[in-house]
């Protein structure tokens, strides 16, 4: 049986491009996470962009590190890190093996396996907020460092993937300014989101810390 379009998996030359093509085209494609207990399916609805080296706001603009050495990897893996020692994020690496770029996925809304995502973010009080900003979207996906460095392109039964979905038309994306990144990469306009959509997460500024209370 020949797949439908919509549910055909991206091909690894689609993520082995500058991470500014990407990232907004990633809009509308459905991410698959397959558990152990059925899959769960997410349509991406907002992302962000790192540009690497480049980028003062990207993990890999100091170089290459333990933690941020799947970035560095071949292009249409997985980048997951854990933050505020509470939670994980998942990316997905972009452009050429030895170059450091991903895409964040900042937000989507939980298309198929909703049982199972209601389960892993019991807190949630409407199922638009099940994956409505990127703590939120790998708790509910069950994403975590286990993941680091997966294949997203290897085809049916991988932990996680990414199928062709429905496009978000040009007309209908939007971009602004990273959520929470703050210094040179503060004014970046790398953040992508669907417009209208509910499951977008809201914009914060970067908010700086108040170090005189470090100890406190």
């Amino acid at each position: 049986m020949i797949a439908a379009p919509d549910r055909m998996p991206l091909a690894r030359e689609f993520f082995d491009r500058p991470v500014l093509e990407v990232a907004p085209e990633l809009l509308g494609r459905t991410l698959v996470r397959t558990t152990p207990r059925g899959p769960i399916e997410l349509r991406i609805t907002e992302v962000e962009a790192y540009a690497g080296e480049s980028d003062p706001g990207s993990h890999a603009y100091r170089g290459r590190t333990e933690r941020n050495a799947s970035m560095f990897g071949p292009p249409g893996h997985a980048y997951v890190y854990f933050i505020y020692g509470m939670w994980f994020s998942l990316n997905l690496v972009c452009g050429p093996e030895g170059t450091a770029s991903g895409v964040l996925l900042r937000g989507g809304e939980v298309i198929n396996g909703i049982d199972l995502a209601r389960e892993h973010r019991p807190k949630a009080r409407r199922d638009r907020e099940l994956a409505q900003g990127p703590a939120r979207l790998a708790t509910a996906l069950d994403v975590d460092r286990t993941l680091n460095g997966t294949d997203v392109c290897a085809g049916p039964g991988a932990p996680l993937g990414v199928l062709q979905g429905d496009p978000v038309p040009a007309h209908r994306v939007r971009n602004g300014p990273r959520t929470g990144v703050g210094g040179e990469g503060a004014t970046h306009p790398w953040r992508f989101w669907t417009d209208g959509d509910p499951t977008v997460s809201p914009y914060r500024a970067h908010v700086p810390r108040d170090r005189s209370k470090r100890g406190t």
